[in-house]
Formats: structure tokens, sequence, C-alpha cells
């Protein structure tokens, strides 16, 4: 499943905008993401985190601007073409029909398969399925689940469609402290073993601080920070971004940690 990382290839945005009526929740936004490594989206709600990352992934269409990957403009790339290159987990990822987690996973495969999987499709199938420890749950189905168990299923459909980017549109909601650690670190061994580049969407800075190697923090639609943990979790940014008292150590070696609860 290791999937070469050339290091010309980028996502970009240009000018990227979103607008409901008068309302902008995406202002503008110029950005490049070079490919590889882990990058986290943090800041308040409204911010523009989920529509920015729903623009770069063509489920929300933009008002304005361009989204780039690796060179070609989304509005005008192939959907089969997107799919293969670019994979996205949602937060409303509630599905209506009764699945067990192969089936789930299976649906990884569309993109490259059209429905006619082969023994390749089911290898990539097999091979999400342990990477994420999920053998033993292969022929449940998913309202069987506990939720950090769903939340695997569905983050192993995303790993079997085989992207050289994964979107995580907040794969923290509704985990315990164990299980967002443990998706946190899936995140990283995706970058550094599979040669992914992990786009996440996270509300706690320290995770995003601890565990990623970029972060862009935004504000009203807008990018106020975008860097190392060392430029962006520092009390002057984090008090601008959040509008509340921050206070940030850093520990023995190295990690930044924000202390916001007193």
């Amino acid at each position: 499943m290791v999937s070469p990382v050339k290091s010309a290839r980028a996502i970009r945005t240009c000018d990227l905008t979103k607008r409901y009526g008068a309302s902008v929740v995406v202002d503008g936004i110029n950005l490049t993401i070079p490919a590889g490594g882990v990058v986290s989206i943090i800041g308040p709600n409204g911010a523009g985190k989920s529509s920015l990352l729903g623009m770069i992934a063509r489920l929300l269409p933009n008002s304005d601007g361009a989204v780039i990957v690796d060179g070609d403009d989304v509005a005008h790339t192939k959907s089969d073409v997107l799919a293969r290159r670019l994979s996205i987990l949602r937060q409303d990822n509630h599905l209506a029909v009764r699945l067990t987690v192969r089936d789930l996973v299976t649906f990884g495969r569309y993109p490259h398969s059209k429905g006619r999987n082969t023994p390749k499709d089911f290898a990539y199938v097999d091979a999400a399925l342990d990477y994420l420890d999920l053998q033993d749950l292969a022929h449940r189905y998913l309202d069987e689940l506990s939720g950090g168990q769903r939340q695997r299923a569905f983050v192993a459909m995303v790993l079997a469609q085989d992207t050289d980017y994964v979107l995580l549109d907040e794969p923290l909601n509704n985990l315990d402290l164990k299980h967002a650690r443990a998706m946190m670190a899936l995140a990283r061994r995706l970058a550094v073993e599979l040669g992914k580049t992990v786009i996440t969407v996270l509300h706690d800075v320290n995770f995003a601080s601890v565990w990623s190697d970029t972060i862009i923090a935004m504000r009203d639609g807008r990018i106020v920070a975008h860097g190392p943990a060392a430029a962006v979790i520092n009390e002057q940014t984090l008090r601008s971004v959040y509008d509340t008292d921050v206070t940030v150590y850093e520990t023995a070696v190295g990690e930044r940690i924000a202390l916001y609860f007193v």
C-alpha cells in the first residue's frame, strides 16, 4: 500500500472563497500544503476549517478561487481520477444501510474497481483491515460496534481507497482519550510508513501540537498562522485565534502543550 511521494506534489488553494449569501465562511485563502506528513487545521467553531477541507475534496463547491491538487484544478478533474488521488472521512459518516465492516471497507475500492472487485482489490481491503486491527470485527455490523471501532472502520475504508492525500474531518469526535491518541498515532503511521499526506481538522490544540508536522490556525475564514508547532502553538497566536487566555508550556522533549482550563 506504499505510494511514493514526489517533492513536487502539493495541494494549493488560490484565493479560495466560500459564501453563503452575504456570509463569507472561507475568505480568499492562499495556501500550499506540500506532500508528506501530518497537517492539522485548528480554530474555533465557525472558523471555516471543515469548509476548507470540503472544498479541497470537492464535496463543497467553492464560490471563488481554485483548488489545485498535484497541478490539476479539482473543479475540472474527473471524479474517478480525483477519488484515486484524494480521500476524505467526513464528520457525518452515518449510513442508512446496514453493513458489515468488510462491506464498508470494500467500498473504498470503488474508484478503482467500479464495483467489480479483483483479487488485488480484496488484497487492499485485507491490508486496511489488518492495518486498523479490524480483522476480528470484519463480519460484524457497524451498528454493533463501539464509537471507536466504527471510526476505525471508516478510516480503514479511506485507507483501502489508496490515495496519496487522506483528509480527516474531526476524526476525534466521540472518542475517549485512549482512542483519540490511537487515531492520531494512526495518522502519524500513515504519513511515516505509507507516505501519505494526512490533513485533519482538530479541536484539541494539544493533539495537533504533539502529532502534527504542520499546523494551520484559522479564524473567521482566514489563516492566522501556518507552520510547525513551534511557530503556531504559542500564547500570542492561540489567544488571537481563540480569544481566550492560554498558557503554553514546553516539555522536556520540546513538545508544546497549551493550558486553557484555568
